[in-house]
């Protein structure tokens, strides 16, 4: 159709991306299940925001219309910022014993 000749690259469906996906896995041998839903949550959190990406940005290359959608993917950032944070304070005070405990307020 005269839609499609217009289209600089193909358009593919989630399960032909799914397909690919898990074909690429397998000659990689990666043992987790990849998804096209997972590949852009990682482009989103660990590509994008994680290093810096305005929110904005990000919004727009993911083709969200409200920019609170892609506020979900910062909660996600934030939650690990945290969760990470508490794996160093343990890890500081317990190599740290006898010493100054690390504390935060």
């Amino acid at each position: 159709s005269e839609n499609e000749q217009e289209k600089l690259l193909p358009v593919f469906s989630n399960q032909k991306i799914n397909k690919y996906l898990k074909e690429i896995a397998s000659i990689l041998k990666i043992n987790k299940k990849l998804t096209f839903h997972a590949a852009r949550h990682t482009f989103a959190t660990t590509v994008t925001l994680s290093n810096g990406v305005p929110i904005e940005t990000v919004s727009k290359l993911l083709g969200h219309t409200k920019l609170s959608t892609t506020q979900i993917y910062a909660r996600v950032i934030e939650q690990k910022v945290s969760s990470d944070m508490l794996s160093l304070r343990s890890k500081l005070n317990s190599k740290n014993n006898d010493e100054t405990r690390v504390t935060y307020q």
